[in-house]
């Protein structure tokens, strides 16, 4: 039984220079008009593949705070009117100085309690640097009012390996961040992604980025850093307080199933991995002419890249794979199935065995990418 939904609003007031996520400018786009189509994508959904209870819900971006206050408000009112949705875990994502008092009300009222800020970096120069529109000053506003409303479960989202950064700027950020006292963070590393502006400066040698035995450096700093303020690490670039784990993003690293709803979202339905055309056009159309899903691409997924993604995905937990849940779920165990790839793992030093699960190391963890390649055997 399917319990997760995440909801794509591709809307942004500015464009950051490393996204490669499907987004366009807010400005003259039709957007009563996609969230139209996204209602009447949710109710054919559940129709054609009805769930008890949804248990987490994630709208993400683009950013769905660069909405007006009136647009927030149908959106909020289309997912409680068409999900089977009552109590749990309801995230929404945005950014520092564009959710007003009026917007953080309108979440408040339909029940969103956790919201994830993209703040990236306390340093003004290097957000404007990454195309940023936000301010540190931003910040700390938004969360005073998210604070004052009577939301406690907000996550930030940071970022290094950024260009020009330095250690000693990404300590700053950090310790800026630990100030504000909160139950999760995230941080990643910066990836160059095709088709973007980041991606265009380096192929011209002009990305000042930090060398990659700088990046590992802000990695390890990270983990200590998080470790001393009370933080565990439950997944390679997730830290919380205990209870404030986010179980959305869980989902996926799990490897259940969930639905995607929006321009150019992912679902993955009964064995399904299916994604939805990108651009806003293309993904109103059949909702709107023939009242028909916009699946672009669906692919049946092979009981070989099921026990794949299994481990991958689950590789970035650092609670690992249990080997109890995998043999239930596909009959046969991973020390099995993957034999050579976690003897090769564990002679390298960069996976560990313990009686029921196969985690990463912490060496294991700055090298993950590479462990994940390893359970690929197509």
């Amino acid at each position: 039984m399917i319990t997760s939904a995440y909801i794509h609003i591709p809307f942004c007031h500015h464009i950051c220079h490393y996204c490669d996520f499907n987004k366009v400018f807010y400005k003259d786009q039709p957007v009563d008009e996609y969230l139209h189509a996204l209602r009447k994508e949710m109710e054919l959904t559940m129709e054609h593949f009805p769930t008890k209870e949804l248990k987490t819900i994630f709208v993400g971006g683009g950013t769905p705070t660069a909405l007006s206050r009136k647009q927030l408000e149908m959106l909020c009112s289309h997912i409680r009117s068409s999900l089977p949705f009552s109590e749990g875990e309801f995230t929404f994502e945005a950014n520092p100085g564009e959710l007003t008092v009026d917007k953080i009300k309108v979440l408040k009222e339909y029940g969103v309690n956790r919201i994830s800020l993209g703040v990236q970096s306390f340093h003004d120069e290097l957000l404007k640097k990454i195309g940023r529109a936000h301010t540190r000053k931003d910040v700390f506003a938004t969360i005073d009012g998210l604070q004052s409303a009577g939301f406690e479960n907000i996550s930030v989202d940071l970022m290094y390996a950024l260009p020009g950064q330095t250690l000693d700027d990404f300590r700053e950020t950090l310790q800026t961040a630990f100030t504000l006292e909160l139950p999760h963070y995230s941080a990643y590393s910066l990836i160059i992604e095709p088709k973007t502006i980041f991606y265009n400066l380096m192929q011209k040698g002009k990305l000042p980025l930090p060398k990659e035995e700088v990046e590992a450096r802000m990695y390890e700093l990270v983990m200590d850093q998080m470790e001393k303020h009370h933080l565990h690490q439950y997944e390679i670039s997730n830290f919380a307080k205990r209870g404030f784990e986010s179980r959305h993003n869980s989902v996926y690293w799990n490897n259940d199933e969930y639905y995607g709803f929006g321009a150019g979202a992912h679902s993955y339905i009964k064995g399904k991995r299916k994604s939805n055309f990108g651009p806003l056009k293309k993904y109103i159309t059949p909702l709107k002419k023939e009242g028909q899903l916009p699946v672009f691409q669906e692919h049946l997924q092979t009981v070989e890249e099921k026990m794949e993604e299994e481990m991958f995905l689950g590789l970035r937990k650092t609670e690992g794979v249990s080997i109890q849940h995998f043999r239930k779920k596909f009959g046969e165990s991973p020390m099995h199935i993957f034999e050579n790839q976690i003897a090769e793992a564990i002679r390298k030093e960069l996976l560990e065995k313990n009686e029921d699960s196969i985690r990463l190391t912490k060496e294991g963890r700055f090298l993950g990418n590479e462990v994940f390649q390893m359970f690929l055997m197509n």
